[in-house]
């Protein structure tokens, strides 16, 4: 980990997360997937987009989605309850985070299923995430449309970012935005500050801080509390 200048964390007034690979240790899409038997198919998709290899982040979850049709929500409750954890380091982040004043926001390409109980879990302000269509106890194969559009892609990211900082009458300057894919850029690139954590390498490049060993409470030691 390269330190860069160290920070007042009070300085900022808002901070931004993605949710798989980033606040917990899953792809939620990819354990899903699991349960169809088509995990490597879909894991192999999600890994060339993070990577900033497919470029078109709403037609590579399209894809994905298709995949889980028929999936039951017993499976996504599964996947919740035995294999999603908290990344190492997140809580304590947070917790700095929270006592320095800061908001949170979970902004994640994922689904709502996950993102609103890992938003309850770690005491989250905001939340927007995808929400899955369901119909008799299983996945369709879509996503319900919210008045925002109907996916989080790195676009949707980077301007719910900046319309919360709009709405609590901060600049970009004041926010941080945390990830690990190429679909996180975009905010990254928004914000005053950006962290990458255990991130794809054209995510590293681009961010004020990579953290590539150890939990996300090692950040603290550049955004000191």
């Amino acid at each position: 980990m390269t330190l860069p200048a160290p920070r007042r964390l009070a300085d900022f007034r808002l901070v931004a997360f993605d949710m798989d690979s980033t606040l917990i240790t899953i792809e939620c899409i990819d354990e899903i997937a699991a349960a169809a038997g088509r995990k490597a198919e879909v894991a192999a998709i999600t890994e060339a987009a993070m990577r900033g290899e497919i470029t078109d982040y709403k037609d590579s979850l399209r894809r994905r989605l298709a995949l889980l049709r028929g999936v039951s929500v017993a499976a996504l409750e599964d996947v919740y309850a035995n294999r999603l954890q908290l990344n190492p380091g997140v809580a304590e982040f947070v917790a700095a985070c929270r006592t320095a004043g800061l908001k949170t926001l979970l902004v994640s390409g994922g689904f709502t299923f996950f993102s609103s109980r890992v938003q309850a879990l770690l005491g989250l302000d905001f939340a927007r995430a995808n929400v899955l269509e369901v119909a008799d106890g299983q996945l369709t194969g879509g996503l319900v449309p919210q008045p925002w559009g109907d996916i989080v892609d790195g676009a949707e990211k980077r301007r719910t970012l900046l319309d919360l900082a709009d709405l609590m009458g901060i600049d970009a300057a004041q926010t941080i935005a945390v990830g690990d894919g190429a679909n996180d850029l975009p905010m990254m690139r928004a914000a005053g500050f950006s962290i990458a954590f255990h991130a794809k390498p054209m995510v590293r490049a681009e961010a004020s801080l990579a953290i590539d060993q150890g939990g996300m409470d090692r950040a603290l030691q550049t955004l000191q509390p």
